[in-house]
């Protein structure tokens, strides 16, 4: 009996240092697990803080790069942006007839709003005002009222009042004639919107030849085919033919534009004569 017990009492020994043994090893790993992982999470924050550096320093260096370059590309390259800047000037020297259309055209597009704004009016409104002094015969009053309206309609009239006491006809050929130097202010600046239209994928045109011929140039010289050698011609090519077409069809939408606002000043002009007629003719 006494054997027995020292036998598990010294098994029981033994199994307090296995299990002292075995915690000890869980807590080796568990730490060994934690420094790892905080090891592992150092090393991608690390990661992160370097991409964030070069990133920061990157754009750091674009901008102090666009600060470098003064005059007009880095004026340009502020407003619209390096891309387009870069594509221009790979484009080569076509694209600067280019730049010069784009300005007219805009510039002219502008002006033409403000005119069509100025000369569109409500003609229903001006001839309810106009047609009771003609009926009253307050030929005076009617010249005042159209030569305070502004547009093409009251300009006309005023034309024809002026002649009022002369007779229909001299009236109507008044009309007539004011009529077309009206029309002549109202299609100014369509011609530089249509040569626009024109031009513009013509010297896109033109740039594409450009860049060709650049290419095979490349390809003679270099006694072989190879995608690297024509890439800078064909880009050329590519960049000028699209900024041609980039440049035509917006301002063909406008120019569109124009001429049914145009042809909306017309109907009004050909309205009020015909209205202004009739209450001439009542007087007589």
């Amino acid at each position: 009996m006494v054997k027995n017990s020292e036998g598990s009492r010294l098994v029981g020994k033994g199994g307090l240092k296995v299990n002292k043994k075995v915690n000890i090893l869980i807590l080796i790993i568990f730490v060994a697990s934690i420094l790892i992982s905080s090891n592992i999470l150092a090393q991608e924050q690390e990661k992160e803080t370097i991409e964030d550096t070069t990133s920061i320093a990157a754009e750091t260096t674009e901008v102090e790069a666009v600060k470098g370059i003064g005059g007009f590309e880095g004026f340009a390259r502020r407003i619209v942006g390096s891309g387009l800047v870069d594509l221009f000037i790979k484009g080569g020297f076509v694209m600067w007839p280019i730049l010069l259309l784009v300005i007219w055209a805009l510039a002219t597009s502008i002006w033409k709003i403000i005119a069509l704004r100025y000369a569109k009016i409500s003609v229903h409104d001006f001839l309810n005002k106009l047609a009771p002094l003609i009926k009253e015969k307050k030929i005076d009053e009617a010249t005042e009222l159209c030569s305070k309206t502004r547009g093409p309609v009251a300009s006309i009239l005023h034309a024809g009042l002026l002649k009022a006491d002369k007779g229909i006809e001299e009236v109507e050929k008044a009309i007539e004639n004011a009529g077309i130097l009206e029309m002549s202010f109202l299609e100014k600046g369509l011609i530089a919107l249509a040569t626009t239209i024109n031009l513009a994928p013509m010297l896109g045109f033109l740039g594409t030849v450009v860049g060709m011929i650049k290419a095979f140039q490349a390809i003679e010289a270099a006694g072989e085919v190879e995608p690297t050698i024509v890439a800078g011609g064909i880009s050329i090519a590519l960049i000028t033919t699209a900024a041609g077409l980039s440049v035509a069809i917006p301002i063909q939408l406008i120019n569109n534009f124009f001429i049914s606002a145009i042809d909306g000043l017309i109907i009004d002009m050909q309205t009020g004569s015909e209205k202004f007629t009739e209450a001439l003719l009542e007087t007589k």
